[in-house]
């Protein structure tokens, strides 16, 4: 049994949430393109998220960053991995829900410090106390997180296929925007 894509899929989440590699390993299950909005704004500005926020702020990022997901959105169906400050944006949650349908990678606290903490490459964690930032991103972003299309509950002893498997399973639920063949 085969699946057909219709719609683009966009993995909305906090950093650590599993978006690109879960968003990887399903494009490969389904064969169609995998688009990560970060990549694109990083080969666009010709510098990595951390400089594009140290040199022209979030909100100039921001912007940049809807631009991009709505070019995606317009593409052929695929996986999207967004930023995991996209869906806090009213118009990027509109332009997701109106082209293609919200997956909301929902993985808790604790899962996500260990996935993040060894990493200099999240500049919103570049703090005194980065957990500290972390969980307050935490607390502050999952009822936004909350409103996606669909939430699929990430587990630390499930593997990125397995995730993936999830994901593909909650999509199985929207005829709109999978196909079994």
């Amino acid at each position: 049994m085969g699946a057909r894509l219709k719609k683009t899929v966009a993995l909305v989440g906090l950093m650590g949430a599993g978006k690109t590699a879960v968003g990887t390993a399903l494009a490969r299950k389904l064969g169609v393109p995998f688009r990560d909005s970060d990549a694109e704004i990083v080969k666009a500005a010709n510098m990595s998220i951390a400089e594009i926020f140290e040199r022209d702020g979030e909100t100039f990022f921001r912007v940049k960053e809807a631009q991009v997901i709505a070019r995606l959105l317009d593409a052929s169906p695929g996986i999207l991995s967004t930023g995991g400050g996209a869906f806090l944006s009213p118009a990027n949650r509109t332009a997701i829900t109106r082209k293609g349908v919200s997956v909301w990678l929902d993985a808790d606290l604790a899962l996500l410090w260990s996935r993040v903490k060894h990493k200099n490459t999240r500049p919103l964690l570049r703090t005194p106390d980065p957990y500290g930032t972390l969980r307050e991103l935490y607390h502050t972003r999952k009822t936004f997180y909350a409103r996606a299309d669909l939430a699929v509950r990430a587990d630390p002893g499930y593997s990125i296929d397995e995730m993936a498997d999830r994901v593909f399973d909650a999509l199985r639920t929207r005829p709109d925007v999978l196909e079994m063949t």
